[in-house]
């Protein structure tokens, strides 16, 4: 899938086929904030605008805005995965492990 990004926020793309508009929302937080336009320009305008119009809300409001991929999740595995992992991870932390065999991965794959 393609985001929209800006100031650190994720913006899906998603076509309206009842009336051939695009519409889109940001991704990965809890917050829901949306928009939508005629054109690919028009939609990331839109975007942009939501974006800058979430923080600012949340300013005057005094709410802490919701942050996108802050950077933790859980991963389920099988039991024995888990235990070579371990085992394989040697001295390091599990995290510092898994953390180095995903940026790998990642610059496998965006290679």
């Amino acid at each position: 899938m393609t985001y929209l990004n800006y100031k650190g926020y994720l913006g899906t793309i998603e076509p309206q086929l009842e009336d051939g508009t695009l519409y889109g929302k940001l991704a990965f937080i809890r917050d829901l904030v949306t928009y939508e336009a005629s054109t690919l320009n028009d939609l990331k305008r839109e975007f942009e605008f939501s974006v800058d119009a979430y923080l600012q809300d949340c300013k005057e409001l005094g709410h802490q805005p919701n942050a996108p991929l802050k950077g933790s999740f859980n991963v389920r595995t099988t039991p024995e995965i888990h235990r070579q992992a371990v085992l394989a991870a040697g001295d390091k932390s599990l995290n510092a492990f898994v953390t180095e065999a995903i940026a790998e991965k990642v610059a496998r794959v965006l290679a």
